[in-house]
């Protein structure tokens, strides 16, 4: 549906990437559970091994059913072309790979979600690879961390815990006067709420198992390439400009031209890393998609109407959400997620640790699950759980202070919701 009239969200939501099976006229997508394909002939094999022709080899690289997952989020995201993976995390590594050597760097944001700082912080450095952590309110800063050395920036949208809204545009000016790409996870946005590619963004990750399956069934990651990053500017860049031995000298950047990244995440990403999507969740992440936009439009309205109640509330010290007129972020919405500002935030809880803890004991709807973006709504108390190893100064550089809960608002009733958190804050605070 890229090749037609201009169609709205709400109908590409639905449509893209879904065609009715020409075998059998079935209107969903199929779940294509297999491993493998025949080959017409030798020469048909020959030519898909070579990367001369588009197709179906092994369901490691491709699978008709996670091929269409890929071309709805690559639709919704304004992006040339999508790699569909096993979670989040291995987005991000399939996002870095073809970047990244050793003894290169990344700048990220400080305002990361808890299992990106440990991934960027601990785990590529066994790739050789390391992250400087930048706060990207401070321009300056991050132009001063760039050296000569990094390959790529990288931050959130809509910051995980927090809610924090990133000025998108502003980062990705740095990222190209530096002749290098800006990669943003949209995961607490969705497509909906912002697009990063139109804000100068090359790359968009998403962790599919939030928002865009948005029913907490199946773990999913995705990599959207935007196809305006001129891998052959600099010689930075050598998986994409220069040529690969694996496939005889081919240039992906030469080949491919802008589905260069995506072609590279499928012939060497997921053929090297193996970090696959299964068919059957890219089948739920399809049907989720479907309705995204109604689900994202009722997160929005939810929070909004709960930020502001906690944010009245004596027992409460404080609100993150962007979406209150309080908050320092408030000024961004317009520009950078117009649809509003999600729906996940922090809360400070007077009365600490203790009185945070008895609080979610005392919740009824709310689920306590270290998880977010479900249609439910769901609290977590990081101090006890996710960053309890820490000390208390680094929980609370890492937002996760002893008195504070992460709540991921749902699209249940808005007055349920509030009703729920007013007698669970009235045994917490007893």
């Amino acid at each position: 549906m890229t090749d037609g009239p201009s169609y709205g969200f709400d109908t590409l939501q639905v449509h893209a990437g879904a065609r009715p099976d020409p075998a059998t006229g079935a209107r969903q997508v199929p779940i294509y559970q297999t491993t493998a394909y025949v080959f017409r002939d030798a020469d048909h094999a020959a030519a898909l091994f070579n990367l001369q022709e588009v197709g179906y080899i092994y369901s490691r690289l491709t699978n008709p059913t996670v091929g269409a997952l890929q071309e709805r989020i690559a639709t919704l995201e304004g992006g040339a072309g999508a790699v569909c993976c096993s979670s989040g995390h291995a987005a991000q590594i399939m996002a870095l790979f073809p970047l990244m050597a050793p003894g290169r760097n990344i700048v990220a944001s400080t305002r990361l979600y808890g299992g990106s700082v440990t991934q960027l912080s601990q785990t590529i450095k066994r790739f050789g690879w390391t992250a400087k952590f930048v706060d990207f309110d401070d321009l300056e800063a991050v132009k001063a961390a760039i050296d000569d050395d990094t390959r790529a920036v990288f931050g959130e949208a809509i910051a995980n815990p927090g809610g924090h809204i990133m000025d998108v545009r502003a980062i990705a000016d740095i990222a190209d006067a530096a002749g290098i790409p800006l990669i943003i996870d949209n995961t607490s946005a969705t497509p909906y709420l912002c697009r990063p590619i139109e804000l100068g963004a090359t790359l968009v990750v998403h962790s599919t198992t939030k928002y865009l399956t948005g029913n907490g069934t199946v773990t999913g990651g995705c990599v959207v390439d935007s196809g305006k990053f001129d891998w052959t500017a600099n010689d930075k860049f050598p998986s994409m400009s220069e040529p690969e031995p694996a496939y005889h000298g081919l240039k992906f950047a030469e080949t491919f031209g802008p589905l260069a990244f995506t072609f590279h995440g499928i012939a060497i990403g997921l053929r090297d890393l193996g970090m696959t999507m299964n068919p059957q969740a890219a089948h739920y992440t399809l049907m989720g998609i479907e309705t995204l936009s109604l689900r994202m439009e009722r997160h929005v309205e939810n929070a909004v109407k709960v930020a502001k109640w906690l944010e009245a509330d004596d027992r409460v010290d404080y609100v993150t959400y962007a979406g209150l007129e309080s908050s320092p972020y408030f000024d961004r919405i317009a520009k950078v997620c117009p649809k509003g500002a999600g729906a996940l935030f922090t809360v400070g809880v007077k009365g600490g640790y203790d009185a945070c803890v008895k609080m979610i004991d005392s919740l009824e709807i709310f689920s306590h699950v270290a998880n977010l973006g479900d249609t439910r709504s769901l609290i977590i108390h990081s101090a006890s759980t996710t960053h309890r190893q820490l000390t208390e100064d680094q929980q609370r550089a890492a937002g996760a202070a002893p008195e504070v809960v992460r709540i991921s608002i749902g699209i249940e009733d808005a007055d349920d919701l509030i009703a729920d958190l007013d007698q669970a804050l009235a045994k917490a605070t007893a």
